[in-house]
């Protein structure tokens, strides 16, 4: 008996494939349609826009923005907030260059202060007869006054001679009369090593030089104590060359710093 052949399916897609696809196409079209006649609840449409915001971020908890997020998450939708951004931001920028301003005219303020303080001390030294004894600088926090230390100690001692007394006793006057607040008393040395017993460095001697100059003011005059820091230094912070005798002279030295009324320490 013959086999019956097999009908060849027609090349192309099945027929009802493309009436299917055009009924997609025609009901899209129609609901395209009617979207675009109706109104939308633009409230509504916020919080679902919020909803999936907050829902889908990529932050950490839900955030929409890094940091107070007003450009980054949200896209086009923010962009109608960069004028107040950039508003803000120059804001700021205006308060920094004020606060700049107000630290400058305080700087100033308290160099004023200094220099004015300065010329005090510098006509009651004069008419000590004490220029020469006594050298003067100042910053916009204190007023300095340098003794050399040849004046007052002996090589390697912290003992005062008897040459010191005069020089202290004028120096206690004018503080007692300008010091209206901290005085600061420092020691100083040059760079020749100390071995002593009594100085092992030149640490204790410096230590022990702006002691001395403290308890001298504090038994001659009517300063008071809590108002007064002493502190040794040692070789650390020269003026001079230490290399040359003439170096080491300057670098042996006190140093009184009278703070003035706007200083902060």
């Amino acid at each position: 008996m013959a086999k019956k052949k097999q009908e060849e399916q027609p090349a192309g897609s099945p027929a009802w494939m493309a009436t299917f696809s055009d009924l997609m196409n025609l009901l899209l079209c129609f609901f395209v349609l009617l979207f675009s006649m109706s109104s939308i609840d633009e409230k509504k449409w916020e919080e679902v826009a919020a909803s999936f915001s907050s829902t889908f971020s990529v932050l950490p908890g839900g955030a929409t923005a890094i940091g107070e997020g007003v450009l980054l998450s949200r896209g086009v939708s923010q962009l109608n907030q960069l004028d107040n951004y950039i508003n803000e931001t120059g804001k700021a920028a205006e308060d920094i260059e004020e606060a700049q301003d107000i630290l400058a005219e305080v700087e100033a303020q308290k160099m004023a202060a200094s220099e004015a303080l300065e010329e005090q001390v510098s006509e009651a030294l004069s008419e000590a007869g004490m220029d020469d004894l006594v050298e003067l600088d100042y910053t916009s926090q204190y007023v300095q006054l340098t003794l050399n230390g040849a004046l007052l100690f002996d090589s390697g001692s912290a003992t005062l001679s008897e040459s010191a007394h005069a020089v202290l006793d004028q120096v206690g006057m004018i503080l007692e009369r300008y010091a209206g607040s901290t005085i600061e008393i420092e020691g100083h040395t040059d760079s020749v090593p100390q071995h002593s017993a009594q100085f092992p460095s030149n640490n204790e001697l410096s230590d022990a030089r702006a002691l001395a100059v403290f308890y001298y003011l504090i038994e001659n005059t009517n300063l008071d104590p809590a108002e007064i820091k002493h502190s040794g230094r040692g070789e650390y912070i020269p003026v001079a060359d230490n290399s040359t005798a003439e170096g080491r002279a300057l670098n042996r030295r006190v140093e009184i710093k009278i703070y003035n009324s706007m200083s902060q320490y």
